[in-house]
């Protein structure tokens, strides 16, 4: 089940690309306020609740009917395992040890797996020799900032950072799994609510037998706030965003979304939450950044236009 999807992005879904790396850069912050207060299942499980809630309303109110289909449904559950419930816990674990900024640069390494998965599941977003050279820039990227203690011992920092890891191979596979609902038919508004929904079914009954939530102390106004950005603007808005431009522009573009997220996740960190990040998070970063310019591509046929050289091997994307 495939559909074919533009190798070059256009205006339009470059500006969905930043605002939706905007929205999505504000959940680290949210969740680094959120996590000092509230469990990782508790956490997620409002998160998606809340969003799936805001979501469905919306469709009543627009008069969308909301697919019945089982194949649909099983694609909403499989969806909402991959894009959430998998990715989330982890991200907020991981939140727990390290700062977000740090967390979302190493969420930044999604569209470096997503080159691979997606060689591998699609047809039209093949891995060639640029992609390959970007992926490489990128893994080492991530080797500079998780650093040397990674060889000597698996501390709790070094798990964590990890686990953000985990959550970006998790992202990846759904991008590609995600494409699914153009061929069904099925449009991004009602995607995104069917998504979290599914994810819902999923997260709440677990949240609620695992956090035992009724049992935690009432969470200061300022979580309160954070757990309804998380939902609100960084979940329902986000991912009619996310299902939009994976329709149009495909998991790997749609993927870069990931190195944009960390400018506003760290400024976010820094500017509210205190946090500092060490030299190796910078040139990490940077290295990824130059492995997605790779991947990418315009710039080097610029250059290589420039310069008269021929670039390396693939299309746009």
């Amino acid at each position: 089940m495939t559909s074919t999807v533009r190798s070059t992005m256009n205006a339009r879904d470059w500006a969905m690309l930043i605002i939706l790396s905007i929205v999505w850069g504000g959940s680290f912050f949210f969740v680094g306020i959120a996590v000092k207060e509230l469990p990782p299942f508790t956490i997620v499980a409002l998160r998606v609740s809340i969003a799936a809630l805001a979501l469905l309303g919306v469709l009543r109110i627009m008069g969308l009917p909301f697919p019945r289909e089982r194949r649909v449904w099983a694609a909403f559950l499989g969806m909402g395992i991959l894009n959430n419930l998998i990715p989330f816990l982890l991200i907020v674990w991981g939140q727990r040890h390290i700062a977000s900024g740090l967390a979302s640069i190493l969420n930044a390494t999604t569209p470096l797996f997503t080159v691979i998965v997606a060689h591998f599941l699609t047809s039209d977003e093949r891995l060639s020799g640029r992609r390959l050279a970007g992926v490489i820039v990128g893994f080492i990227g991530v080797a500079v900032m998780i650093g040397g203690t990674a060889l000597q011992a698996l501390n709790a920092d070094v798990l964590a950072q990890l686990a953000i890891l985990g959550a970006a191979i998790s992202y990846a596979f759904a991008g590609v799994f995600g494409r699914r609902f153009k061929v069904m038919g099925v449009p991004p508004f009602v995607t995104a609510a069917g998504q979290l929904t599914g994810s819902s079914l999923l997260l709440v009954p677990i949240a609620l037998l695992v956090d035992q939530p009724w049992t935690l102390p009432a969470p200061h106004l300022g979580t309160v706030f954070a757990i309804l950005g998380l939902a609100l603007v960084s979940s329902a808005f986000a991912y009619i965003l996310y299902f939009r431009l994976l329709a149009s522009a495909g998991a790997t573009n749609t993927g870069l979304v990931t190195f944009l997220i960390p400018v506003s996740a760290i400024l976010f960190g820094v500017l509210f939450l205190g946090e500092v990040l060490q030299p190796k998070h910078y040139i990490g970063m940077a290295l990824i950044g130059a492995g997605l310019l790779v991947m990418d591509g315009r710039v080097l046929k610029a250059l290589a236009r420039l310069s008269g050289a021929r670039p390396l091997p693939g299309g746009n994307g």
